[in-house]
């Protein structure tokens, strides 16, 4: 069993970690004084620019197609590109990429949406989570009523991210009332133009997802993204990737957090001493260090049986699970470790702090990927040991 990475994919790492040191970081005291005053940490503008500086890197749609431009890096190497990534705090992320259902558009709908999307010349949003409907996404009640060449949407989608800036959402509304949610829903190519509405709905942390709102919103049929009847099916494509990038993203946090507490406990006296001859630090850095090691294993797992093709949900909701409960333990004894320093604004330790809070609610919550990977092991649909195969 070779555990080690491969030359590519070695090369890949260090190109991001690179781009990330010398493009990103220096960003870092800018982001933390505008968001100390409320602003943006990154206007899309500034966005735009570093996303083109990373294409003359070569890095350009990690998981598109390279038939649409992309790179179409294999599920392990983006789960190492996310974690270079997570590494900075700046809002940055990589260009030409598209939601991953997005590619299910047929010939126009690529052309008018797919295509743009990659380019960078529009911007999306996936809208699948109501104000009943969040873990029991089978439970929406969005309607989309057929009325000759257009369907009519009605009703309202939550925490729904990218919502405030994006030019057109892709919705999952019921479609068949008899059916429900599962069999029943469709999924709508929206353009903003045609009359939804969106509200900024402010969180502990920087940012914030949006409120859209669907007021007798006419979308011709020709903007059925898939098939009727697929919706859901297509929401939940959607939000099992978040369920090993976002863990992915959290190990690049860890580590950062991680070796900044080991450099102020080094470097920070007291009683005459540095703190980390404390047995109580060394416990706390001990920790830290061994569960972002299991986090990995766990996450980089997840990516493989995607790249090998089999089912990942099993393998994704554990590393889900585990990575976002591990950055929330790590970020809080490195808070810890930096006493009232750790506290403040000055340093980025507290908005981590607030940030990965997030991870073990959304696109899964802890108690849901707690069900999915209890019954897999109740049903029989995988047994203690498989995971090896």
């Amino acid at each position: 069993m070779d555990l080690a990475l491969t030359y590519e994919q070695q090369a890949v790492r260090n190109t991001v970690r690179d781009f990330v040191r010398k493009e990103v970081m220096p960003l870092e005291a800018e982001v933390l004084r505008r968001e100390r005053r409320g602003l943006p940490g990154l206007e899309q503008s500034e966005l735009r620019e570093l996303q083109q500086r990373a294409k003359a890197f070569g890095f350009w749609g990690l998981d598109t197609p390279t038939e649409y431009g992309g790179m179409g890096l294999p599920a392990v190497d983006q789960s190492l590109v996310w974690t270079e990534t997570g590494r900075s705090f700046v809002p940055f992320r990589f260009g030409g990429s598209a939601d991953n259902i997005l590619y299910h558009a047929n010939d126009e709908q690529r052309a008018e949406y797919l295509l743009p999307t990659i380019a960078g010349d529009r911007i999306s949003c996936f809208a699948i989570t109501e104000p009943g409907a969040g873990s029991d996404a089978a439970n929406i009640r969005m309607t989309a009523r057929r009325d000759g060449d257009d369907w009519v949407l009605n009703g309202e989608k939550v925490f729904i991210t990218g919502g405030n800036e994006a030019d057109f959402a892709i919705v999952v509304a019921v479609t068949d009332p008899d059916i429900g949610a599962r069999g029943g829903s469709t999924a709508f190519l929206v353009d903003r133009e045609r009359g939804w509405t969106s509200e900024f709905i402010q969180t502990m942390g920087e940012g914030g997802p949006a409120s859209l709102v669907f007021d007798n919103v006419r979308v011709p049929h020709r903007n059925v993204l898939g098939e009727v009847g697929q919706g859901f099916e297509l929401g939940m494509k959607w939000i099992g990737k978040g369920r090993y990038a976002i863990p992915s993203q959290g190990l690049g946090i860890a580590e950062r957090a991680l070796e900044m507490a080991i450099e102020y406990a080094n470097t920070r006296e007291t009683f005459g001493r540095p703190i980390g001859t404390n047995q109580a630090i060394q416990w706390m850095i001990a920790d830290s260090e061994v569960e972002v090691e299991a986090a990995r294993g766990l996450v980089l797992r997840a990516a493989w049986t995607v790249d090998q093709g089999r089912d990942p949900r099993h393998s994704s909701a554990a590393a889900k699970l585990f990575g976002a409960g591990m950055v929330n333990r790590v970020v809080d004894r490195v808070l810890q470790i930096h006493g009232g320093m750790g506290y403040t604004r000055e340093l980025p330790i507290e908005r981590w702090y607030r940030q990965v809070r997030l991870f073990r609610i959304f696109e899964g919550t802890d108690e849901m990927l707690r069900l999915i990977i209890s019954r897999d092991l109740l049903r029989g649909y995988t047994r203690v040991g498989d995971q090896l195969g």
